[in-house]
């Protein structure tokens, strides 16, 4: 095919992949906002406030914590405030996008 043949324009065969990068990058963008270094006394805060809203539930059995809305389980309180950060921060970017 020469680069004045139609159908090189028409080719959509790679698409799907420049999409999922695309969305790959959005993804690496989104974790970055914020999340980065929260000390440990304000991880302790926000992971209590979780546990009182029921956003978080212990299972002592397994010594973690779930966050609930993302099913994820952590055995870190930082771990968990980070990526709770991480997860408002890109539920807050995606509801913008609509």
């Amino acid at each position: 095919m020469s680069m004045t043949d139609p159908a090189t324009f028409d080719d959509t065969a790679n698409d799907h992949e420049r999409f999922e990068a695309e969305l790959l990058a959005q993804d690496r963008d989104v974790e970055r906002i914020a999340t980065a270094d929260v000390p440990e006394k304000t991880a302790r805060q926000l992971v209590r406030d979780l546990l009182e809203t029921d956003v978080v539930t212990p299972v002592p059995e397994r010594r973690v914590l779930v966050h609930e809305p993302s099913g994820n389980a952590f055995d870190s309180i930082t771990q968990l405030a980070v990526f709770h950060r991480g997860w408002t921060a890109a539920c807050d970017a995606s509801e913008e996008t609509e």
